[in-house]
């Protein structure tokens, strides 16, 4: 009797010729991977040499760091705490009105950047490229131009924070709108609706939770980008940690931290779970 898993030559020299490059890889695939790795690993022996980095750097630069950290305990505020707080809650103001800025800006221009929106090719590519350029910039860039044009202070960080968030937003919104279901679209269509009423009822019901959403994220994540910005001079908390571990007030600067970590573990705790009920998302 003759098994079902019998494989007969014909069948084999078949799935050869359909098959070979797969059951046989030529010799260029097989090189290939160690070809790639034998460079990156180059690139980093490479890197290794240039930078200087040795084993006993890496020890010294140990030893430094556990010397900081014995002076930052205890950690003592000092009789600076009602400035730590103040500086704390400037920096949240700043997260809070760049992000929504941002968002501000970027909701419309999502629906200019969406193609199925804006159906001319060239304006698309504009507007796409247009969200490449300024999502190139780092917020710690623009910090530091504003800076320059309106001085020390929470102002500059705002708007370093506006001008690095709305391109991502659009982008992520445009995005969204693209995916969007069509079928609220179709049956608006149809019944005879204008072009901005299917914007109204058919796309931004469905797209603006989810641009809400990602607004929340980048609130959690400015938090924390607004308390670097302070460092060259946009205001907020990270003026008086550059200030204080230049003087080497080690203590003041681990109090610092600890009270920044539980006001970042309080927003994304609450960020999470406003998200989840914009969302719908369970619990």
């Amino acid at each position: 009797m003759t098994s079902p898993f019998t494989v007969s030559q014909d069948e084999i020299t078949a799935a050869r010729n359909a098959y070979g490059d797969v059951i046989e890889p030529s010799f260029l695939k097989r090189a290939l991977p160690w070809a790639l790795s034998a460079v990156v690993f180059g690139y980093l022996v490479w890197l290794w040499i240039k930078f200087g980095l040795t084993l006993e750097l890496f020890g010294k630069g140990a030893a430094k760091l556990s010397e900081f950290v014995v002076k930052m305990l205890p950690p003592d505020p000092g009789p600076y705490m009602g400035e730590f707080l103040r500086a704390t809650g400037e920096t949240l103001g700043m997260a809070f009105l760049g992000t929504l800025f941002g968002a501000i800006i970027a909701f419309p221009l999502a629906y200019l950047g969406a193609s199925n929106v804006v159906k001319n090719s060239a304006i698309h590519f504009i507007v796409r490229r247009v969200f490449d350029v300024f999502r190139g910039i780092p917020s710690l860039i623009w910090a530091l131009v504003f800076v320059a044009g309106f001085g020390l202070g929470p102002m500059a960080g705002v708007l370093a924070l506006m001008m690095a968030d709305f391109a991502p937003l659009a982008k992520l919104g445009a995005e969204a709108i693209e995916n969007a279901d069509r079928k609220p679209v179709e049956g608006v269509t149809s019944a005879g609706a204008s072009k901005l009423q299917i914007l109204r009822f058919a796309l931004v019901p469905q797209i603006l939770p989810i641009q809400l959403s990602q607004a929340l994220y980048f609130f959690e994540s400015n938090v924390r980008s607004a308390a670097v910005l302070g460092i060259v001079g946009a205001g907020g908390i990270g003026y008086y940690l550059s200030d204080l571990s230049r003087n080497n007030h080690w203590d003041m600067v681990a109090f610092i931290l600890i009270l920044f970590l539980i006001l970042v573990y309080a927003i994304d705790f609450i960020s999470k779970r406003l998200r989840g009920l914009i969302t719908g998302e369970p619990r």
